[in-house]
C-alpha cells in the first residue's frame, strides 16, 4: 500500500461540490487525482493488465500526467460522466467501441479494491433503486407514503380512487431528455390530474410511480456522511411554487434551517444507509403537520452544497474527513508465525 494518502476522484468537469473538497484535502497533504470517464477515449488512455504471476496494473494517461492506479488509497465516485467515443467513428461501429471503453473502465474501477465513498458504482446503482428503498426503510421503521409502481392502467384508477385523487406521480429515475435544439427535458413529482387520469391507458407503454401526498410542516433533507448526520430544515409550504416539489424552490426565498432529528429517527437514516452499503446518502423526508417523520427516497449521491452554505452544516468539511480517513494507508503488520494461525 503506498505511503501517501491519494484519492481518485471520479467527476464532471465544473463540479463545484468535489472542488470544495477537494481544496480541503489539498490543504490537509492529501494527494488528489480528479478524473472524468467521459475524457475516455479522445483526451485520455486507460491500461490494465496483469503479469504470469498475477500482478495487476493499471494505469491512466491524460495529457503528460501518468497515474498509477496502485497509488491510489481510496475512490471518491462523485458525479461521472459516461464514457464516449471517438467523433471519428460513426454508427454500430461506434456504439461497439463505446460499449467495450465502458466495460473496461468498470472492470479497472472495480479492480482497484480501495475504500470507496459512497460506494461500487454497482452497489451505488442498487442502492438508487426505489422499491428497494422502500423496502429496506419499511424494514428499519420508516413511515412511507403508501406506493404504487405499475404499468396497469387499472391499478392506477384504483390507487388514484383510494386516494380521492391526492396523487403525486415521479420518474424512477430522474432522466434528461435532450432536445435537438440543445435543450433538455425532465420530470419533478407533479400532481396526477383529471387530465391525467383519462390518459391512464398510456401506462402500458412506460412505468410510473405514484404515491399518495403526504402532508407537509416542513421537507427535511438528511445527509449521512460516515457516522455523521446532518438534518435541514426546507421551508417549501412558503410558496406555491414549492409545494410538492422543493426543488422548484428560489433559493434567495426559501428558508432553511438546522434541524434536530429525534434519536430514534437519525439512527434509521444511519442504518438505512449502512444496510444500503453506502458510506453517504442523501435522504429526503417530510415533517407532517402533526409532527411524523416520513421516509420519501435516498440519493446515493445527492447533492448538499446549497444545504452548506444555506445553514453552515459543515458537510464538505465532514466529506474530506470521511475521504482522508480512507485513504490513509493502513500500518504495516510483520505475519504472525504460521504456528499462531492453528
Amino acid at each position: 500500500m503506498p505511503a501517501q494518502p491519494h484519492v481518485l476522484v471520479l467527476t464532471a468537469p465544473g463540479d463545484q461540490h468535489a472542488r470544495r473538497v477537494c481544496t480541503m484535502l489539498t490543504d490537509r497533504g492529501v494527494r488528489v487525482t480528479v478524473f472524468d470517464p467521459a475524457d475516455l477515449p479522445v483526451r485520455a488512455r486507460l491500461s490494465a493488465g496483469c503479469d504470469a504471476q498475477g500482478r495487476f496494473a493499471h494505469v491512466l494517461h491524460r495529457g503528460e500526467e501518468r497515474v498509477e492506479l496502485a497509488d491510489v488509497t481510496a475512490v471518491w465516485v462523485r458525479k461521472p460522466g459516461a464514457v464516449g467515443s471517438d467523433p471519428a467513428l460513426t454508427g454500430p461501429v461506434a456504439a461497439l467501441a463505446t460499449a467495450e471503453l465502458a466495460r473496461l473502465a468498470d472492470d479497472v474501477w472495480a479492480g482497484i479494491d480501495r475504500p470507496t465513498l459512497p460506494a461500487t458504482r454497482d452497489t451505488i446503482r442498487l442502492a438508487g433503486q426505489k422499491l428497494g428503498q422502500l423496502r429496506l426503510a419499511g424494514m428499519l421503521g420508516f413511515e412511507l407514503p403508501p406506493t404504487l409502481v405499475t404499468t396497469d392502467p387499472d391499478a392506477l384508477l384504483d390507487f388514484w380512487d383510494e386516494h380521492q385523487g391526492a396523487v403525486i406521480s415521479k420518474p424512477l429515475e430522474r432522466p434528461w431528455l435532450r432536445e435537438d435544439d440543445g435543450g433538455a427535458l425532465t420530470r419533478k413529482a407533479e400532481p396526477v390530474t383529471v387530465h391525467d387520469v383519462t390518459a391512464a391507458a398510456s401506462a402500458v407503454l412506460c412505468p410510473v410511480i405514484v404515491q399518495a401526498y403526504v402532508p407537509k410542516h416542513v421537507e427535511l433533507r438528511v445527509t449521512v456522511v460516515g457516522g455523521q448526520v446532518f438534518a435541514a430544515e426546507i421551508h417549501s409550504q412558503q410558496s406555491n411554487h414549492t409545494r410538492l416539489d422543493w426543488r422548484c424552490y428560489d433559493g434567495a426565498t426559501t428558508r432553511h434551517a438546522v434541524h434536530d432529528l429525534p434519536g430514534p429517527v437519525r439512527d434509521r437514516c444511519l442504518r438505512l444507509v449502512s444496510e444500503l452499503g453506502l458510506r453517504y446518502g442523501a435522504i429526503d423526508l417530510v415533517l407532517t403537520p402533526d409532527r411524523r417523520y416520513v421516509f420519501l427516497e435516498i440519493n446515493p449521491n445527492g447533492q448538499w452544497l446549497w444545504i452548506e452554505d444555506a445553514t453552515g452544516l459543515p458537510i464538505s468539511a465532514a466529506i474530506a474527513d470521511e475521504l482522508q480517513r480512507l485513504a490513509a494507508p493502513a500500518p504495516a503488520h510483520d505475519l504472525p508465525p504460521i504456528g499462531a494461525l492453528r
